[in-house]
């Protein structure tokens, strides 16, 4: 993992990042409907899909990887790695696992697999133990669709990292449906940004 220093005075955002980080912090939530068919096609598992999917837009995109360090640094990982959330039926808790990002889809598929039966039934907040600092939340909540949603953080005005939450796909005119809201902060990312990041998304399940 690398973190590369954003340089403040150069940067092409610098307008920006101070107005909404600064004089007018601003997060927003955007909730889309992605067409889920061809993994439902495929019979792929959707969870492990769609963290690949999510993870894979996520890294080609410098917006949805710059962050403040743990030493309260600006700048932009090269990689981020998905955390995702498990649950316990026995207590009606989560976990939070995360799997380290592989570019091959099958690798990546089989990574989170191992991760799950080593620490799938690990209770408390954290599943798996070392979680490293650039990883990015992804949750998904099963029992019901929605159209909108919207986290809100007592401190997510200095939270630069997206956050993905899935919920129960349904059909809807001959295709399958998941609701996706992304959480971002404007600081770094635009509308322009999170629409890219919704359409290439849809192209690489259609793909």
């Amino acid at each position: 993992m690398v973190f590369e220093k954003i340089d403040r005075n150069s940067w092409k955002r610098k307008e920006y990042f101070e107005h909404y980080f600064t004089n007018i912090p601003c997060t927003y939530s955007m909730t889309v409907k992605v067409d889920i068919t061809q993994i439902k096609k495929k019979q792929m598992k959707l969870y492990p899909a769609m963290l690949y999917y999510i993870t894979t837009i996520v890294n080609r995109h410098s917006e949805f990887r710059t962050a403040i360090n743990q030493s309260g640094e600006l700048g932009i990982y090269d990689e981020m790695i998905p955390s995702y959330t498990t649950f316990h039926k026995d207590t009606e808790t989560f976990s939070d696992i995360w799997t380290a990002y592989m570019p091959d889809f099958e690798t990546f598929v089989a990574a989170y697999e191992n991760d799950m039966q080593r620490y799938g039934s690990n209770h408390g907040m954290i599943g798996k133990p070392d979680v490293p600092e650039n990883v990015f939340t992804v949750s998904m909540i099963p029992w019901s669709t929605f159209e909108s949603f919207n986290l809100n953080l007592q401190k997510g005005y200095d939270y630069l990292i997206p956050i993905f939450t899935m919920g129960k796909y349904y059909k809807e005119d001959e295709k399958i449906i998941l609701p996706l809201a992304i959480q971002v902060h404007h600081a770094v990312c635009d509308g322009f940004h999170i629409c890219r990041f919704v359409n290439e998304l849809q192209e690489l399940i259609n793909s």
